[in-house]
C-alpha cells in the first residue's frame, strides 16, 4: 500500500511539472496581474540583446513592487513583446527587463 501511494504522489508530481513547463506564466505585484507566454518571453530577452539596450542606472534598486525613480526613463513596450504587455512600459536594469505600470510607475513584473 505504501508503495502504491507513492507511485501515485510520482506520478502526480510528474504531469504537475510537465504542465507547467507548458503553461502561461502569471505574475505581478499587488492587484497588478501579467500574462507573458513563454514565446513573448523569448521575444523580449532576444530584443534586449539585438538592440543592445543599455542598462538604465540608479541609486535605488528597482525591484517588483517598488516604484521606479523619476529620474529613469520608462522605455515603451514593443508591440510584437505580446498583447498583455503592451499598456506597460520597461526598464532594463541589472540585466533584468522590469515592466513597469506607467501610471503609477510601479514594477509588476521581471521577466526573467
Amino acid at each position: 500500500m505504501k508503495k502504491l501511494l507513492i507511485l501515485v504522489a510520482a506520478g502526480s508530481l510528474a504531469a504537475t511539472m510537465a504542465n507547467a513547463q507548458t503553461a502561461t506564466v502569471t505574475t505581478g505585484a499587488g492587484n497588478a496581474a501579467v500574462q507573458i507566454e513563454p514565446q513573448y518571453r523569448t521575444k523580449i530577452k532576444t530584443y534586449i540583446t539585438e538592440h543592445k539596450v543599455r542598462p538604465v542606472e540608479s541609486r535605488e534598486k528597482i525591484v517588483v513592487g517598488g516604484r521606479v525613480p523619476s529620474d529613469v526613463e520608462l522605455a515603451p513596450v514593443p508591440s510584437d513583446w505580446g498583447p498583455s504587455v503592451t499598456k506597460y512600459r520597461y526598464v532594463y536594469s541589472g540585466d533584468r527587463v522590469m515592466l513597469v505600470d506607467p501610471g503609477t510607475r510601479t514594477v509588476v513584473q521581471e521577466i526573467d
